[in-house]
């Protein structure tokens, strides 16, 4: 659970999902994740480190979180994949539209980019997924969208198909999926019937290319990626330049400048 500046990745995922009104929650953990359920569950001990280390507003945002929304957790058995993953949630989410956040990825945005991607489905009565464009050369890492010319005035755009992770000169475009969507339930069933692809894992890609129509919503705003220690040193950086204006920003700051010297 890699934490970024005070806090671990995943308390900004599902500050997120409650920022977009979100109100259940489903984590899916795998073998040894136990920290994730403890980060969430009412702590004496921690709250009283927290109190008597004064770091009131930490303490703070971890009980809003537990008081805004209620907290559930699965255990995925086997790495399968994604497509593998998003099974496990089949019976909280019943026959209901979800969200699903990736709890490697950040995503910062005036408009929480959760909320933007449900108000875009409860419009369009249509799966919709986060898209961005990436360097050309990073595309053979992501799930990339085939779509006519976007059109930036519109809240979405329709999604003609996905591929994953192709060559970059067999990639229709470089607008690569980026961790957050909204989902139909009918991706249960395809899912169901999707065989196995790149790496020998389900692809939730692979499922969601059978939907009757997907839509996608170009980002607009920053994306940190923690899955690699590169881009979670990335992250740490920019984000304390831009929001920490206390200990860690000063820090930060004076290291940059005294390196530039």
């Amino acid at each position: 659970m890699m934490p970024v500046l005070d806090k671990p990745t995943i308390q900004y995922v599902v500050e997120e999902a409650v920022e977009a009104g979100i109100d259940d929650i489903l984590i899916i953990t795998g073998r040894g994740k136990q920290a994730i359920e403890r980060h969430f569950d009412k702590s004496y001990e921690l709250e009283e480190e927290l109190e008597a280390d004064g770091k009131l507003d930490r303490l703070d945002r971890v009980q809003d979180i537990a008081d805004l929304a209620d907290i559930h957790y699965v255990r995925q058995k086997e790495r399968e994949g994604l497509g593998d993953a998003v099974l496990y949630a089949r019976k909280h989410v019943g026959d209901e539209p979800f969200a699903l956040l990736l709890g490697d990825t950040i995503i910062e945005n005036e408009t929480p980019c959760t909320e933007s991607l449900v108000a875009a489905a409860e419009v369009h009565d249509s799966s919709v997924l986060s898209l961005e464009r990436v360097p050309w050369e990073d595309v053979p890492s992501y799930g990339v969208a085939d779509t006519e010319e976007v059109d930036a005035s519109a809240d979405s755009f329709p999604v003609n198909d996905f591929v994953e992770k192709p060559p970059r000169d067999e990639a229709p475009s470089n607008l690569a999926i980026t961790g957050r969507y909204v989902l139909t339930p009918e991706i249960f069933e395809l899912l169901e019937t999707t065989e196995k692809g790149v790496g020998g894992e389900l692809q939730l890609t692979d499922a969601i290319r059978k939907l009757d129509a997907v839509r996608g919503v170009e980002l607009d705003g920053d994306r940190y990626d923690i899955g690699n220690i590169p881009s979670w040193l990335q992250a740490n950086i920019e984000m304390a330049l831009k929001h920490d204006d206390g200990e860690i920003n000063a820090a930060v700051t004076e290291y940059l400048e005294g390196r530039n010297e």
